[in-house]
């Protein structure tokens, strides 16, 4: 049993923060506590959660009014610390809203909903996130988004290769 404590963040409309529960709880046996989109100083997390969903309605943006959410300053806090950070389709939208990521999801191409399994390769296996996939391994991977078209400037893009910021491919 794995002493490593996840927090898994939900805000109104989040639809997915009990698949990422049960995979954390059940599957990979670790220890695992919903934080409440209102709480504003959670204690004891080793890794924060934002799962997908549409918080708030997504009425605005996508993650445009859940960046304002109380939790949101101690997720800020907490990633600038070091502490490790996942933002699953609605969760990745939060992060870039709150500016802890570079850059803007835009609509996909045709302007349709996709949902269906995807190839990615694996860039970058340094990270926890990774750790146990080989670089250049190839995974098959669900995906479900309106807006799953990721867009930074050249300049940005260049410097997170750089960094070993591009994880997945």
């Amino acid at each position: 049993m794995s002493k490593v404590r996840f927090g898994v963040i939900v805000f109104p409309g989040s639809n997915c923060d009990r698949d990422c529960y049960y995979v954390l709880k059940d599957l990979l046996q670790v220890k695992v506590d919903y934080i409440w989109h209102q709480e504003e100083k959670p204690k004891g997390f080793d890794c924060l959660i934002l799962p997908g969903g549409f918080s708030y309605g997504d009425y605005l943006r996508c993650g445009a009014i859940a960046r304002f959410s109380p939790v949101m300053e101690f997720v800020q806090d907490f990633a600038e610390q070091g502490g490790l950070v996942l933002g699953i389709c609605n969760g990745f939208q939060i992060l870039l809203e709150c500016g802890l990521l570079p850059g803007a999801m835009l609509r996909n191409q045709g302007l349709k909903f996709v949902c269906q399994f995807i190839y990615v390769r694996v860039d970058n296996n340094q990270i926890p996130f990774t750790g146990a996939a080989q670089p250049g391994q190839v995974l098959q991977l669900p995906v479900k988004h309106n807006e799953g078209n990721y867009y930074v400037e050249e300049e940005t893009l260049k410097e997170m290769k750089r960094r070993g910021q591009i994880v997945l491919r």
